[in-house]
C-alpha cells in the first residue's frame, strides 16, 4: 500500500475557500495515485488528529496566514512529519512582502520601488504627513497592498492623491503594515520552479492578461475574467532571462521543491520582481498546474512528484 497522506485544507485565513478548492483538487489527484487520503480542515484539534492518524507524509493546501508564513511549517517539524513545499524560513521571509523585497534589493534582484509603512506609524507616529513626500518619490499610480496577504486580497490601484487615504485604510483592514509600490506598467507573468532531483528547473512561463487594470482577486479565480498564455508571448532569450530570475529568488530565499515568482516587465522589457508565492494555489484557475500541463506534467503526476519530494526528506533524516 502506498503512503498515507495528510491533506492540510481551510483553516481561517481569508483565502479558506480557494485552499478548500486545492485541497479537495489535490486529495483527488492523491487517490488517483492511489495513497490513503486524511482530509484535515485545519481547527484547533490539528495537533491530536495528526498524532492519532500518524500520517506518512502532509500536503499543504494552505494559503494565506498560517498557511504560508512559515506557522503550520514549523508545527509539522516540531512533531517530525514530512511535508510539501518549502520550509519555515522560505515561507516566513516569502509571505512577508516587504521583507522579501528588502532582501531582493540586498541581492540585486530588481523589484518595483516601495516603501513599507506599519499602522503603528500612522497611529503613532503621524506617518500620514509623509504620504505627500512618499507619492513625490514614487511617483502616480501606486500601487497599495497589504504586506502579508496572498491572491491579491487588498490590493488597490491608486491613481490620485486623494485616493491614497482610502487604500490605506482598505489594505491596512488586511494587515498592521502595508507596501507602497510604484506602478510599473507592462505584461504581468508567473514563474513556477519546480525542482528536479534537487535542482531548480522553471517551467513554462504564464503570460497573464487580466481584463481590467491590474490582477486582482475576482480577476485571478474567477473564469473568463483573465487571459492567459502559456507559454508567455516572449522572445526565446526574453524566456531565459525571466527563467533564470526566477531561479535565483526561489535560491535566494532557499525555497525547496517549488515556489512561483511573479512579475512584471515594463515597456523596456526589464522584469521586475512582485512576489515569490511558496504555497501555490491547486485550483483549476491556478498558475502553477497550468505551467506544468504545458510542460507535459499531469496534475497528478505534479503533485505525486511534491508527495515524493517530501517523503525523501523523511528517508535521509
Amino acid at each position: 500500500m502506498k503512503e498515507k497522506v495528510a491533506v492540510l485544507m481551510g483553516g481561517r485565513s481569508l483565502e479558506r475557500e480557494i485552499s478548500l478548492k486545492s485541497g479537495h483538487r489535490a486529495s483527488e489527484a492523491l487517490r488517483e495515485k492511489g495513497h490513503p487520503i486524511i482530509q484535515l480542515d485545519i481547527n484547533e484539534n490539528l495537533v491530536e488528529t495528526l498524532s492519532k492518524e500518524k500520517p506518512d507524509v502532509v500536503f499543504i493546501a494552505l494559503h494565506g496566514k498560517y498557511g504560508e508564513d512559515g506557522t503550520i511549517q514549523e508545527l509539522l517539524e516540531i512533531m517530525n512529519f514530512p511535508y510539501t513545499g518549502p520550509g519555515v524560513y522560505a515561507s516566513l521571509v516569502g509571505f512577508d512582502k516587504a521583507l522579501s523585497k528588502e532582501i531582493f534589493q540586498l541581492e540585486s534582484i530588481p523589484t518595483a520601488p516601495f516603501f513599507a509603512l506599519s499602522a503603528g506609524a500612522f497611529r503613532e507616529m503621524g506617518a500620514s504627513g509623509t504620504l505627500g513626500k512618499v507619492i513625490k518619490k514614487l511617483g502616480l499610480p501606486l500601487i497599495v497592498k497589504p504586506a502579508k496577504q496572498g491572491s491579491a486580497l487588498g490590493i488597490r490601484y491608486v491613481e490620485k492623491a486623494e485616493d491614497m487615504a482610502e487604500a490605506l485604510i482598505g489594505a491596512l483592514s488586511y494587515d498592521k503594515k502595508v507596501i507602497i509600490e510604484k506602478y510599473i506598467k507592462g505584461k504581468e507573468v508567473a514563474v513556477s520552479v519546480l525542482e528536479e532531483n534537487g535542482e531548480p528547473r522553471a517551467l513554462p512561463i504564464v503570460e497573464i492578461v487580466p481584463k481590467k487594470e491590474f490582477f486582482d482577486f475576482e480577476s485571478m479565480y474567477t473564469m473568463g475574467k483573465t487571459d492567459y498564455f502559456v507559454p508567455a508571448r516572449l522572445s526565446s532569450e526574453q524566456t531565459k532571462e525571466i527563467q533564470a530570475l526566477a531561479i535565483k529568488v526561489h535560491e535566494t530565499l532557499r525555497c525547496r521543491d517549488v515556489s512561483r515568482v511573479d512579475m512584471i516587465i515594463d515597456e523596456n522589457s526589464q522584469p521586475y520582481v512582485l512576489e515569490l508565492n511558496t504555497s501555490p494555489g491547486m485550483t483549476e484557475t491556478s498558475l502553477l498546474p497550468m505551467a506544468a500541463e504545458v510542460a507535459g506534467m499531469e496534475f497528478a503526476d505534479l503533485v505525486e512528484k511534491l508527495v515524493q519530494m517530501a517523503l525523501a526528506r523523511r528517508m535521509r533524516s
